[in-house]
């Protein structure tokens, strides 16, 4: 009988599983999760990550229409034969991509739906018209007191930045003033 590595005896059907080797001196420390997986799953979240992945569709889709623009159909000629069979290539692997992405935007989309509850808002009232009134934030249904938390933080954050925006656009003008003045005393 040899002596395992890993120390200790192995369960039948397991001896594929690595064993991690015990030190007993070394403090134990627990594993650390990446910070994206101790976050919690929001509604915010997902609408940004869906924001993303529309965004590599319109990215996608621009690629696919410039490869489209460049390709020459082919004309029967063998030389121009291993050209297009790489360009329809790569045009196949872009659509395959494209409706990948569109999955993950439909998932993202019923995943949200299910978190917010926000089904029985039609597409069409979330279409502004010509004429129509602005959008205000009330006209939504209530989501949840996170999303508004949130959306007043940004909001108070929104407004601070302008007040220091005010501030430092006075400044310069005083500035301006002062300079011009001084340069017309001058003159």
């Amino acid at each position: 009988m040899t002596a395992l590595p890993g120390g200790g005896p192995r369960i039948p059907g397991l001896h594929s599983l690595p064993v991690a080797p015990v030190h007993p001196a070394a403090p134990s420390i627990p594993p650390q999760q990446p910070p994206s997986a101790l976050r919690e799953i929001t509604c915010v979240t997902l609408c940004k990550v869906g924001q993303e992945t529309v965004q590599d569709i319109v990215a996608r889709t621009m690629d696919i229409f410039h490869m489209l623009r460049a390709t020459q159909l082919p004309n029967g000629v063998t030389q121009n034969h291993a050209v297009y069979q790489e360009r329809s290539n790569k045009l196949q692997e872009h659509l395959r991509q494209l409706t990948l992405l569109f999955k993950k935007l439909r998932l993202l989309y019923d995943k949200c739906g299910e978190m917010c509850g926000v089904t029985d808002v039609s597409v069409t009232e979330l279409i502004p018209f010509v004429g129509d009134e602005p959008f205000r934030p009330s006209d939504l249904p209530n989501v949840g007191g996170l999303i508004n938390a949130e959306y007043q933080e940004i909001l108070e954050k929104l407004h601070q930045k302008n007040q220091e925006l005010e501030h430092i656009m006075d400044q310069l003008r005083s500035l301006i003033w002062d300079i011009n003045s001084m340069l017309a005393m001058r003159n």
